[in-house]
């Protein structure tokens, strides 16, 4: 999977598993854009995970809890936090590998004409039953104090709408330019049978 960017629509997948992927390769050199993190699942009820995080956001230093942990409220940074505990990010190694990481929530202006890939391996409908119930990383964001679900939302519609004309335009494009090979190969059809008229006879 080596290339020199690849980008992740993480819409559906589990969160640990798509992390550890994610972790692996950065350790192997490979340039990562995680987008759509919005859209993460995680196993188990909302009301169980909010719970979890509730007790994440108790614990901090004591003698001075500006010091950490850090507790992330954004999709994308937990995201990268979680990607982050699976990668040595103390060491030079570790480093160089978190700075081949990006994240959004969304999908930014310069990677909706990109190719996109999914991960199967970390894909919920693949890896979870269908009756475990799951938590969309997005709305436990939003509980724990994240504020720009709205402003996602509402950028995401833009998106489509922009992608469905564009998408529209490729298609009508590529009937136009169908249609033109077809009457240039009925235009030179009469040509290339005196062509291999005069071949054959030679």
């Amino acid at each position: 999977m080596f290339e020199k960017q690849v980008v992740i629509d993480c819409r559906g997948h589990i969160l640990g598993r798509l992390a550890s992927t994610v972790a692996k390769e950065l350790l192997c050199g490979q340039r990562i854009v995680a987008v759509r993190c919005e859209q993460i699942n995680i196993s188990g009820k909302l009301q169980t995970n909010f719970f979890k995080y509730l007790s994440f956001l108790r614990k901090r230093t004591n003698t001075n809890p500006r010091r950490g942990p850090i507790h992330y409220r954004s999709p994308e940074k937990i995201f990268w936090r979680v990607v982050r505990g699976m990668i040595p990010y103390k060491t030079y190694r570790g480093r160089c590998a978190l700075r081949r990481l990006q994240a959004f929530s969304g999908i930014p202006a310069p990677y909706t004409k990109c190719k996109r890939v999914v991960i199967p391996q970390a894909l919920r409908v693949l890896r979870l039953r269908p009756d475990r119930r799951f938590t969309v990383l997005g709305q436990l964001s939003s509980k724990v104090g994240w504020k720009r679900a709205g402003v996602i939302k509402t950028l995401e519609k833009k998106r489509k709408i922009k992608s469905q004309a564009y998408y529209q335009r490729l298609l009508e494009h590529r009937k136009i330019e169908k249609q033109a090979r077809e009457n240039l190969a009925a235009t030179l059809e009469p040509e290339l049978k005196v062509l291999e008229h005069y071949h054959f006879t030679r």
